[in-house]
């Protein structure tokens, strides 16, 4: 059976979902958006549009480009919906319940020749593929954050997924003009593996008095060359985000090295998850980010 790639379903229109929509369409493949609602799918394909505009203002691409991207991209109000998909990729949140209950619903949907890729930043590609029926078409395709601007996406073979499903991925992303690197299916693959646990010390190092949170971005933006700090890029990821990844990596290597911190822990408990919220390690809501500790 073919595994051309012709049509993409993404199930999520939030923050991932609107970026790989972006990518997707520029690249010429015809997008079906779907989410849990009419409301959140309208406002993810006019996030896109939106998205789109600014990348227009900016030079990156014409006029002409952006419009006729954005006719490939169509609203899909249900599942069913992206029954004629070749590659739908899930975007939804990083939890693994809400993943595996879309995936379940997902599989009846699917043509037999269909691939399934989920954008898991942490969660096993193995486990998720197991609960579909088809997990030797089952892939993992994280792509970074914001996803039309960084380069990488991280392929993650589970245990079953077949070569032909794999060769297809990479074909795929080669198309968007992306890099891949390959990882094997540990919790938080390459990236998070390396970066959370370095966001997390960060915020061990405020938690413990080391450096107030200007002190501790400063020295990492100018003595590691970083071009954000690590507590002003865990407040872009979102520090929900930021702790679901620490809880899989702490409870899939059951290593004491990778407990979360609890003052990560206290900010997720009171709702201070960041940007999206406007206040994280730093308070977004006067325009001009202050620094919370």
């Amino acid at each position: 059976m073919s595994l051309e790639i012709r049509k993409i379903g993404i199930v999520g229109a939030g923050q991932m979902g609107k970026g790989i929509a972006q990518v997707c369409a520029l690249a010429g493949y015809d997008v079906a958006l779907n989410d849990v609602s009419p409301e959140k799918i309208a406002a993810g394909v006019d996030g896109v549009g939106a998205m789109m505009g600014r990348a227009v203002e900016r030079g990156q691409i014409d006029a002409a480009a952006r419009k006729a991207a954005l006719a490939r991209v169509s609203p899909a109000p249900s599942l069913q919906a992206l029954g004629d998909c070749d590659l739908i990729i899930e975007a939804a949140t990083e939890n693994e319940e809400i993943k595996r209950t879309i995936l379940v619903d997902l599989c009846p949907t699917l043509k037999p020749g269909a691939i399934i890729g989920t954008n898991t930043s942490s969660i096993s590609i193995t486990r998720l593929a197991s609960v579909t029926d088809r997990p030797e078409r089952f892939i993992g395709v994280h792509f970074m954050n914001p996803a039309p601007r960084m380069q990488l996406v991280e392929l993650i073979r589970g245990i079953a997924t077949e070569d032909k499903t794999f060769e297809a991925a990479k074909q795929f992303i080669a198309k968007l003009g992306k890099t891949i690197t390959v990882s094997e299916d540990f919790p938080a693959f390459i990236v998070n593996r390396i970066l959370l646990p370095m966001i997390n010390e960060a915020v061990y190092t405020l938690y413990e008095g080391v450096g107030s949170v200007e002190a501790i971005d400063t020295a990492m933006r100018l003595g590691a060359n970083h071009p954000m700090g690590p507590l002003q890029l865990a407040d872009f990821i979102g520090l929900d985000v930021c702790l679901s990844v620490m809880q899989v990596l702490h409870e899939g290597l059951a290593d004491s090295k990778y407990r979360p911190c609890p003052l990560l822990v206290k900010y997720v408990e009171a709702g201070w998850l960041g940007r999206k919220t406007e206040r994280g390690f730093y308070d977004y809501r006067s325009g001009t980010p202050v620094p919370t500790r």
